[in-house]
């Protein structure tokens, strides 16, 4: 179990780093576990414990966003509702809506087309990387028309979130895919981020959700895995506290580029490590 606890620890840290850069926490995850794997566990436990992590990775958001997620005002005599809250939350439930019902109709098909492939995960870290750094050269000729999520539609966010649906194919990214289908839509860097982070909280804790009553109702989940469940999101959010502030500081100051070429670079070492190597 040792062993395990430690496996959930890096795990953790993965998925934290991941989850949030726009390089997929999914692939990662995936691939650390080609390597490092669960000795001890249960028939889909590597699966589940992958999804359900993300609980830990999504509080994050919630603290370090709690005063723009919160939707009433800290006087509890005025009972107001926040400024523009309610137009936020309802541009992120739009915006999860796509996933949400596809997520829920397909997701074992998904599961069982794509996950746990290397090859897949190499090719959509490669595609997305290649994109990340057309269209940041791209962006450079242009100016960004939404500056903020007051500024962003309804539609743009229903648009955004039809992006995030690709997200269910491993090595996508979900950060990655919704800001790269924000900035399509003429969004800037940051508020793509903001976006991107705010739609994260339903949309991970129902996969989450999901997969955990799936597995807890197909079999009797013992007393270790759910410490190894509850060490691996501990460290999740720790680290994805550290990987947020980095993110929103970062591109501040610069681009999405060198994510691009660090996709490209790790979906062909992928490509060589499980097409020429484990041949």
């Amino acid at each position: 179990m040792i062993i395990d606890i430690l496996v959930a620890v890096v795990l953790g840290v993965v998925e934290g780093i991941t989850e949030w850069l726009p390089i997929s926490s999914t692939g990662h995850l995936i691939l650390v576990e080609k390597l490092l794997s669960f000795s001890d566990v249960s028939d889909g436990f590597k699966e589940m414990f992958d999804v359900v992590i993300q609980l830990g990775a999504v509080l994050a958001v919630v603290v370090i966003y709690w005063n723009r997620l919160w939707p009433f005002c800290k006087d509890k005599s005025t009972h107001y509702i926040k400024k523009g809250a309610v137009p936020l939350w309802c541009k992120v439930i739009i915006g999860v809506l796509p996933a949400a019902v596809i997520g829920l109709l397909f997701d074992d098909k998904i599961d069982a087309l794509f996950y746990d492939n290397p090859f897949v995960i190499a090719a959509t870290l490669i595609i997305y990387g290649v994109l990340f750094i057309v269209l940041e050269r791209f962006n450079k000729k242009r100016t960004f028309k939404i500056n903020s999520i007051e500024d962003m539609s309804y539609l743009t966010a229903f648009f955004i979130g039809c992006f995030q649906v690709l997200s269910m194919i491993p090595g996508t990214s979900r950060s990655g895919i919704t800001i790269l289908g924000a900035m399509l839509l003429c969004t800037s860097r940051t508020v793509a981020a903001d976006y991107s982070f705010f739609m994260s909280f339903p949309v991970m804790l129902g996969a989450s959700a999901l997969k955990l009553i799936k597995y807890v109702t197909s079999a009797q989940v013992p007393l270790a895995e759910w410490v190894i469940l509850a060490v691996g999101m501990v460290v999740a959010f720790l680290i994805s506290v550290v990987a947020i502030k980095f993110l929103i500081s970062y591109i501040k100051k610069k681009d999405f580029t060198v994510f691009g070429y660090y996709r490209i670079i790790l979906g062909i070492i992928v490509l060589l490590y499980f097409g020429l190597i484990q041949k």
